[in-house]
């Protein structure tokens, strides 16, 4: 009796709490998936939520976007759960050494990364909803994160749109202007980044804010909700090859569970879907790689609708796909996710156990040595990631030497920098850090290579040793002092060989200090400078009010080490007062947004301008670019882009005109290919003619054997002339990240960085004829044309704001190269 009258209170209280909640359609007053809910509208459900069902619901603000509007997260459970939440947490990472018992399911739902994929913030409002109604059966040993919206500037910009270009009705017709965004679409975040991208590489704020929570969970599932093309059915796991080695057999089994869970319910209602095609789990910055990288079940299910469909269209077969189809097809795989986990708590617990006790790595350490701000920058990376890092004793260690690819030996000193995959995070650790990737299969979603110690630039040997180390020193940070020089100092010395310096370098030019730079190495009072190092004398600043004190403070600021010297006279190399000492130009910058040019790479040049080297930049929009006096700047960035359309041969004339009259010109990746040819610049392509008596191909082949023309995301060893004011602060080799087949011919002079006959890549995968294409060709290299240059990036040393090690060519490009 007394379990019949609980059974029937329980019962009663929770009919009790679905009558007093509204549901979405209730408190936005239109029906759910009728219109576009805009940002603050979501977050005023959830607090609703929140305020109305607080024992059973948690949100928090863990962040704000650069446009200010608030990120948030619910924890959604049973009064139980919410009020132990603490020790729910507690005892799960407890988990992580093996020491835990815990005994619940945690889920992470993250929902519209890309903003203009925005059914699935739409979505989980009705799935909270029904979390706290009809399926709280499933919370009873289960707790829920979710994130209503990951990116909602990207959103909130298509959300706008949409709204102000609708048809009234809306019109299923696919050319109606409604299914059509413009260049700058909602996809991507402020800074035009596609954060899906970032969870490793956290160069984005919304990445990095994100991080620190989801670290304090580490959820044993993560679901990352996405749109794709209108005409393809709903996507979900398991996921298709290939894998990264390190992804367990648990994990891939995991998901087939989910997925025949999934297909239970899609083919009761007779939808459509596919599974074990396109989406891999191989590139680590991926909402379903990563949190696969450290321990979980990381999926993506991709809808058919993004930016597209609006809140209806026509599709090819002539069926009608609306907003309310794609709301349901989400709703339903994000419950069945954590029905799923609910009724698998004991195995999902055990197996994230497994992940993070039984490690079994072929290299046991990493150890790495260069220039201190790289490894500094590298060391914040991984602190982020919650890695632990140590640094090395005296001695050697042995193990496969990156830059060879032998093995060979390192020389240590407690500057170099040790990783050991022995550690919670050693698997996130193994992925980040190892010197190649094993591939299953070639055809892949994404880049095949990130090796870490290339992107930063480090000498680097993977050792299958336990390698011994000091952990960095806990404490409070001793602040910086402002260091006081003499008034008398003739010039002040810093190197040139990070970013750091190039941040440096753009603070004195924002105070209005003048800087030189050495084209060739010089001693000084017994200490040796390399080229580029900048030079910043008291007589170039006689007016400045408060010389020495300034460079001190910026000094400061930037924790940069310069050097005082009392004499412009130097021991070796050129006198301060040389032709071979010029002054850096405080230049104005401009760069071209807009049809043709790529919103991704725009926005990493922006970013980079903005929130890397903080120096100003204009945007100039090909809307009103004829319209622009060009004289008026010293430099223009051409963004990769489509522009065979754009530089007429009108245009490429004023464009010539523009460097032959001392301007400088940077062209990236596909701006080459606009600017080239019989009217425009010197650079010629590198075409290799196919043979026409190649055996014709069945169908089923092709893909596979277009493959073979294809680079994908590879890491490839280039020479560098390091005499060049481009490769000013680098060697005689670069690691490059390569991500096509796109190949020019190298320069009769101002070849900087280049690729010869043997073009097999260090790390990733690049097709038989792609190598042949791109022997013996131009990377990097700067075109002399009249009183100005052109500087030709074949490769993007901008990449996704990671690739650390090539950023410094870009600065060199916009100061050192006159």
């Amino acid at each position: 009796m007394k379990k019949l009258l609980l059974t029937f209170f329980l019962l009663a209280t929770t009919l009790g709490f679905s009558q007093t909640l509204l549901s979405p359609s209730e408190f936005l007053g239109y029906e759910l998936g009728s219109e576009f809910t805009r940002h603050h509208e979501v977050v005023e459900y959830y607090k609703y939520l929140a305020e109305n069902a607080s024992d059973r619901v948690k949100l928090v603000e863990y962040g704000k976007t650069n446009e200010r509007r608030p990120l948030i997260m619910a924890y959604v459970s049973t009064s139980e759960n919410i009020a132990a939440l603490e020790s729910i947490r507690s005892e799960h990472l407890k988990n992580t050494t093996g020491e835990g018992s815990p005994t619940k399911a945690i889920v992470w739902l993250s929902y519209n990364v890309h903003g203009n994929e925005s059914v699935s913030t739409e979505a989980s409002m009705q799935t909270i909803f029904e979390l706290l109604t009809s399926k709280s059966n499933y919370l009873t040993n289960t707790l829920v994160i979710m994130d209503p919206c990951i990116n909602p500037d990207g959103r909130d910009r298509y959300v706008n749109w949409y709204n102000q270009f609708k048809n009234s009705p809306n019109n299923i017709d696919p050319n109606s202007k409604e299914h059509h965004e413009g260049w700058l679409n909602g996809r991507s975040n402020h800074y035009m980044f596609d954060l899906n991208r970032d969870w490793a590489w956290l160069t984005q704020l919304e990445s990095r804010q994100r991080i620190k929570v989801f670290n304090q969970w580490l959820p044993h599932v993560h679901v990352d909700f996405h749109e794709q093309g209108v005409n393809t059915p709903y996507y979900f796991a398991p996921a298709a090859e290939p894998f990264h080695e390190v992804v367990t057999d648990f994990q891939l089994d995991f998901q087939i569970t989910i997925g025949k869970n999934h297909a239970k319910y899609f083919d009761a209602n007779g939808w459509f879907y596919f599974t074990k095609e396109v989406f891999d789990l191989l590139y680590p910055s991926y909402g379903d790689t990563y949190p696969t990288y450290n321990g979980g079940i990381g999926m993506t299910y991709e809808q058919g609708g993004s930016g597209r469909a609006g809140l209806g269209v026509k599709t090819f077969i002539g069926d009608t796909l609306t907003l309310h189809d794609r709301i349901a097809h989400h709703l339903t795989t994000g419950l069945s996710t954590i029905e799923v986990a609910s009724k698998n708590i004991e195995k999902l617990n055990k197996e994230f156990k497994k992940f993070y006790t039984e490690k079994n790595f072929k290299y046991q350490s990493y150890v790495m040595n260069g220039d201190p701000d790289k490894i500094e920058a590298l060391a914040e990376l991984l602190t982020s990631h919650e890695i632990k890092y140590g640094w090395a004793k005296e001695g050697l260690v042995k193990g496969l030497l990156y830059n060879s690819g032998k093995i060979s030996t390192l020389r240590t000193s407690p500057k170099s920098l040790v990783v050991s995959t022995n550690q919670a995070k050693g698997t996130l650790a193994q992925v980040l850090l190892e010197p190649s990737t094993k591939l299953s299969d070639s055809l892949t979603y994404d880049i095949t290579a990130w090796s870490l110690p290339f992107a930063y630039g480090l000498e680097t040997v993977a050792s299958q040793t336990l390698v011994d180390f000091d952990p960095p020193a806990i404490g409070i940070a001793q602040p910086v002092m402002e260091t006081k020089y003499p008034k008398d100092t003739y010039a002040f010395i810093s190197d040139w060989s990070s970013m750091k310096d190039a941040r440096f370098l753009a603070e004195l030019m924002k105070e209005n200090i003048r800087v030189r730079y050495a084209k060739n190495p010089f001693r000084v009072d017994g200490k040796k400078f390399d080229r580029g190092s900048l030079i910043i004398t008291k007589g170039d600043n006689k007016n400045h009010k408060d010389f020495v004190g300034t460079i001190s403070r910026v000094a400061m600021n930037h924790k940069t080490s310069i050097t005082p010297a009392n004499t412009g006279f130097v021991e070796k190399g050129n006198d301060f007062g040389s032709s071979y000492v010029p002054m850096i130009k405080d230049s104005k910058i401009a760069m071209l947004s807009g049809e043709p040019t790529s919103t991704l790479q725009f926005g990493e040049i922006w970013h980079f301008f903005e929130q890397q080297l903080h120096y100003p930049i204009s945007i100039l929009d090909t809307e009103y670019y004829d319209q622009v006096d060009l004289s008026e700047y010293d430099v223009l960035i051409l963004p990769n882009g489509w522009y065979s359309k754009f530089f007429n041969e009108s245009k490429l004339r004023e464009l010539k005109e523009f460097v032959e009259n001392g301007g400088k010109l940077i062209a990236m990746e596909g701006a080459i290919k606009g600017i080239n040819g019989e009217h425009g610049f010197g650079i010629k392509e590198k075409i290799i003619n196919k043979d026409s008596t190649e055996t014709l191909l069945p169908y089923e082949e092709a893909e596979r054997e277009e493959i073979k023309n294809a680079i994908t995301g590879a890491i490839f060893r280039t020479n560098v002339d390091p005499t060049h004011p481009l490769a000013y602060g680098y060697g005689d080799q670069y690691f490059s990240l390569k991500l096509s087949d796109d190949a020019f011919e190298n320069l009769e002079t101002g070849t900087v960085a280049y690729l010869e006959n043997d073009t097999t890549p260090i790390s990733g995968f690049a097709g038989s004829e792609a190598k042949k294409k791109i022997a013996n060709t131009m990377v990097f290299g700067v075109e002399e044309v009249g009183k100005g240059q052109v500087v030709y990036m074949v490769d993007n040393p901008l990449f996704r704001g990671f690739w650390e090690n090539g950023k410094l060519f870009f600065v060199n490009a916009l100061f050192m190269v006159e």
